[in-house]
């Protein structure tokens, strides 16, 4: 958030990976003869029947008819932001024996190679561009290997690549059979937005899918999962299947489990539509001061911005309201807090938001979560508040290198901040309001890129927010990401948006209700949060901030997420009718545009 006037500071474009490519095998001209016995077992190689048997990420393979090696087909690879086009497949094999892998391909970098071999997984690749070059390389199964992994992939930011006649020649493996139906499914735990399940290992299973209600929600390595985003005191249906090469075996016996009661905004007595928005308390800008007396009754959330820290790394958190000499109309300590108490009375809310754009707030240490803790606390029994607003922008959150999933964050900046709000929740109870302002960078982005990457090169800040919103997401009452101030974010449909107009808002919102694979991982997905969670975030005028969109706009977006009209080109995974509302920067800034957001936010509810 924005402490100055129509000065706006945009988030910093991620570094580019620079990772060097290391060859990992040998180009060679021609592929050695197979002996008689052998046979080709890979499946569909030439791609003359589309993409039967492959499996490509994120959309980037595609068949295409010129230009081919052989026959009338080839698979083209398009690489794009933090995913390398990898195409790959399951081919039953057999144990100890050898196996020669061979593909045709155009471009460069071209990688072809095999996992799951049970000795050695190979790979090797091509440096040139230009005519059709062949690529091999050979492995020796181990001895319990029946399947392994082939695949292709090109290189991140590079052109697009293509492949052709792969084959993968050695002694026919046994058929593999679907596996059994699962059995055994129960609960292992159970709160008020998530269920952890568990069942029987099914012999020759190499995964398993998760439905809730009949729709694939959760895919596991193993026989347990925990399925999050769920709303409190609600009765949910699961079954369980199982997968391998051969393809899904039919669901298991459906089990009925039922969320607790709580949950992030379960006891905060919101209205069903909500407004939030930014009130300069602490200092004065273009926008002029505007007294918590004067703040209009449309505004259910009130943020006190801001409360800063005395020094980056202390923890230590000070408010205080705008000097007389900055804000002539400033009201008094007494008055500031009988209008909030009669905001309250009024049934509004009114939170302490801490940080903002100049408030680098860093709990590198248990010192400095402690003193966060106390100080914060000691602001909200001053003046009576009823929770915390975390607005950390700039360097207050980064990642370390090889804190790489979102789960199970290891950086300490990251662990104290939940840390400490967890113990502020568990301190003034149910009725405590949390929500939190991130930037997209911190947030949407980490669908391509999330911190220093697997290979490093990569801005740490990336994601940083999405383990500290899924820590407390049980917690958390609203998230209401700013969109403004932001690049180019790639949506759910893998296209780069822009702020602005409608198009943004919808794509931007449909991934934090949708959830969103963490840097293109799949088996890292960023659970998706309750609509009732969620609000979107924007600058009240042109003068606010970078990326001001104007009332019809914005009604457009309500429309798509709420109603699922007026979307464009933009197809949501979801009609998300319980969407809490909008969020601004800022009530002053509204009231010297002469209230248009706030008014039309009353318009389009009804209210």
């Amino acid at each position: 958030m924005e402490r100055t006037g129509p000065t706006v500071r945009i988030s910093g474009l991620l570094a580019t990976c620079t990772a060097a490519v290391l060859a990992a095998g040998a180009l060679v001209a021609t592929a050695p003869a197979a002996s008689a016995a052998d046979v080709d077992v890979a499946r569909n190689g030439g791609f003359e029947a589309g993409l039967d048997g492959w499996s490509c990420t994120a959309g980037s393979g595609a068949v295409v008819s010129t230009p081919v090696r052989g026959g009338t087909a080839a698979l083209r690879g398009t690489p794009a932001g933090n995913d390398n086009a990898k195409c790959s497949q399951a081919v039953t094999v057999k144990p100890n024996s050898r196996y020669t892998l061979s593909a045709w391909v155009q471009g460069s970098p071209v990688y072809l190679g095999a996992t799951g071999t049970g000795t050695t997984d190979v790979s090797t690749w091509t440096q040139s561009t230009g005519a059709w070059k062949q690529l091999t390389t050979s492995f020796t199964t181990g001895p319990s290997t029946t399947s392994v992994s082939v695949y292709t992939h090109g290189w991140y930011g590079t052109p697009a690549h293509y492949v052709d006649d792969l084959a993968l020649v050695g002694p026919g493996g046994d058929p593999v059979v679907l596996p059994a139906v699962p059995a055994g499914l129960r609960t292992t735990a159970v709160t008020s937005s998530s269920v952890a399940l568990s069942w029987n290992a099914v012999s020759g299973a190499t995964g398993y899918n998760v439905y809730r209600g009949g729709t694939k929600v959760a895919t596991a390595a193993g026989p347990s999962a925990t399925v999050t985003g769920l709303a409190a005191s609600t009765a949910y249906s699961f079954q369980v299947t199982a997968t391998n090469a051969a393809g899904e075996s039919a669901k298991s016996a459906a089990l009925t489990a039922t969320t607790t009661a709580g949950g992030g905004g379960g006891d905060t007595k919101l209205p069903a539509r909500a407004l939030v928005g930014y009130l300069h308390s602490s200092f004065a800008n273009g926008s002029g001061y505007t007294r918590m007396a004067d703040v209009p009754a449309s505004w259910d959330v009130i943020n006190l911005a801001f409360g800063e820290p005395t020094s980056v790394t202390s923890g230590d958190i000070r408010f205080s309201l705008c000097p007389v000499a900055e804000c002539p109309n400033v009201e008094s300590e007494a008055e500031f807090k009988a209008a909030i108490k009669a905001k309250q009375a009024a049934g509004k809310k009114v939170l302490i938001s801490i940080g903002g754009q100049n408030g680098q707030v860093q709990l590198a240490s248990t010192a400095a979560r402690d003193a966060f803790v106390t100080s914060v606390s000691k602001i909200i029994d001053t003046y009576g508040l009823d929770g915390l607003d975390i607005d950390f922008e700039g360097h207050s959150l980064s990642l370390n290198t090889g804190d790489t999933d979102f789960r199970s964050p290891t950086s300490p900046v990251i662990v104290n901040l939940i840390s400490a709000v967890r113990t502020l929740k568990a301190k003034y109870g149910s009725d405590f309001v949390l929500t939190m302002a991130p930037e997209t960078f911190f947030v949407q982005l980490g669908y391509q890129f999330y911190g220093s990457g697997p290979w490093g090169g990569q801005d740490p800040r990336a994601g940083a927010y999405l383990p500290v919103i899924h820590a407390l997401r049980d917690d958390l009452t609203l998230l209401h990401v700013q969109d403004y101030n932001s690049g180019p974010v790639m949506g759910l449909d893998n296209q780069y948006h822009s702020m602005g107009g409608a198009d943004f808002h919808i794509a931007m919102t449909d991934m934090l209700l949708a959830g969103f694979p963490v840097a293109g991982d799949t088996s890292r997905v960023f659970p998706g949060l309750r609509p009732d969670q969620v609000a979107i975030g924007l600058p009240a005028s042109t003068h606010a901030g970078n990326g001001h969109t104007s009332p019809a706009e914005v009604s457009k977006a309500l429309n798509c997420l709420i109603k699922k009209t007026d979307c464009g080109s933009y197809r949501t995974h979801g009609t998300w009718s319980d969407l809490r509302g909008l969020m601004t920067w800022s009530i002053n800034w509204d009231r010297f545009n002469n209230w248009e957001f706030s008014r039309n936010f009353s318009a389009y509810f009804g209210r």
